[in-house]
């Protein structure tokens, strides 16, 4: 079925049809392609729910999706048409995976060579798979299978994660920009706009731990004395810092740690645990905002946008790339779920609680700083 500018009686009738079989229909009209369903709804929030999903996927057929709201008092059911993006062929994902897996262990190999020169040895390539793009990998690639599963559990359309490969370089020595994953669809309502959310940021900082407290066991205290001045060293956040207490309890003052490869993949992995966790548009973090908060979800963002604002002033501009690329490119706003009226239970309440303890254990104010 192809959609027109104003559809056709036959269509509307269709429609009106569908909708009525759930939910009873006491008013219909259509303005610039939206049609509106003036409709009853169930007082049982949970009946609710099952309606709407019934009848979301029913109209998936005719690539219409139906937005319920409430206003002045009225519940109106908004029907939009969508057509479905084309799906791009796994062997894309796998190409990308392949490569980002080359560039990671091209930038481990950097870690252990002396310089550009030894970085194509075998025995550095083999410990730069094994010591830094393997433990990174899998905190990203299991942070975005976590939203991957999510969505899955909610029946909304999501791609397998997109690595994103980088050539190794000195300045970003990672090899890779991360990795997404592409949803389809819209999200349904404000439980799996939550699950999805922190599904992703939840894995990934499970994951992180035990390669940060594996690669702290390979680091190595170092004089820092024997630290050439103005030699970029990486801001530690609390858990780094309770860990280093934890496992260094006897650390002398003038000492530091010389951080393993393994040990900085676990850093990077809690950077961008906590980036994610920003409740700012549409990252992890601007999800579960939404979720939970609805319209104030503003609020958290222009905090989170504040926050950055005035670190990036106060340090040494270390943030200033990721507050112009929320107010830029991302945007302050979430869209809503197509269903806002249902509630958020006690145990997702206490899991935004504790996605805020992970970001102030994740978070580092100044990210890379000279020695």
């Amino acid at each position: 079925m192809e959609w027109e500018s104003y559809p056709s009686d036959e269509t509307l009738e269709m429609l009106k049809g569908i909708v009525s079989k759930y939910f009873n229909v006491y008013d219909a009209s259509q303005q610039d392609g939206v049609i509106a369903f003036h409709v009853d709804v169930p007082s049982d929030s949970q009946i609710l729910q099952q309606k709407f999903d019934i009848l979301r996927e029913e109209l998936k057929k005719y690539n219409f999706i139906p937005l319920i709201r409430k206003k002045t008092g009225e519940y109106i059911i908004f029907l939009v048409y969508h057509k479905r993006k084309k799906e791009k062929p796994v062997w894309v994902n796998i190409l990308l995976l392949i490569a980002t897996i080359i560039t990671t262990t091209l930038s481990g190999s950097l870690m252990f060579s002396e310089g550009w020169n030894g970085f194509l040895a075998y025995e550095n390539i083999s410990k730069g798979f094994i010591f830094f793009s393997f433990p990174l990998l899998s905190i990203l690639g299991i942070h975005e299978m976590g939203h991957f599963y999510a969505s899955k559990k909610h029946g909304v359309a999501a791609s397998l994660p997109f690595f994103i490969p980088v050539p190794p370089n000195n300045v970003l020595p990672l090899g890779t920009l991360g990795a997404v994953i592409s949803t389809r669809e819209p999200i349904p309502d404000r439980k799996a706009l939550f699950d999805i959310g922190i599904a992703g940021p939840l894995a990934g900082f499970i994951v992180a731990i035990p390669v940060l407290i594996i690669g702290l066991y390979l680091s190595n205290p170092v004089p820092i004395s024997n630290i050439p001045k103005g030699t970029p060293s990486l801001g530690p956040n609390l858990l780094m810092l309770a860990l280093i207490k934890l496992m260094f309890p006897h650390l002398p003052s003038d000492y530091t740690i010389n951080l393993h490869p393994t040990a900085f993949a676990g850093w990077v992995g809690l950077v961008v645990t906590a980036i994610n966790l920003l409740p700012a548009g549409q990252l992890d973090g601007g999800h579960i905002a939404r979720a939970v908060l609805k319209e104030k979800h503003l609020y958290a963002s222009f905090a989170a946008i504040a926050m950055l604002a005035a670190i990036s002033f106060l340090g040494n501009g270390s943030w200033l790339f990721m507050l112009l690329i929320i107010v830029f490119l991302i945007g302050p706003s979430h869209p809503p779920a197509l269903n806002e009226l249902m509630p958020l239970d006690r145990s997702r309440i206490l899991l935004a609680i504790i996605a805020i303890v992970i970001f102030a254990l994740s978070f580092t104010p100044i990210p890379i700083y000279a020695s």
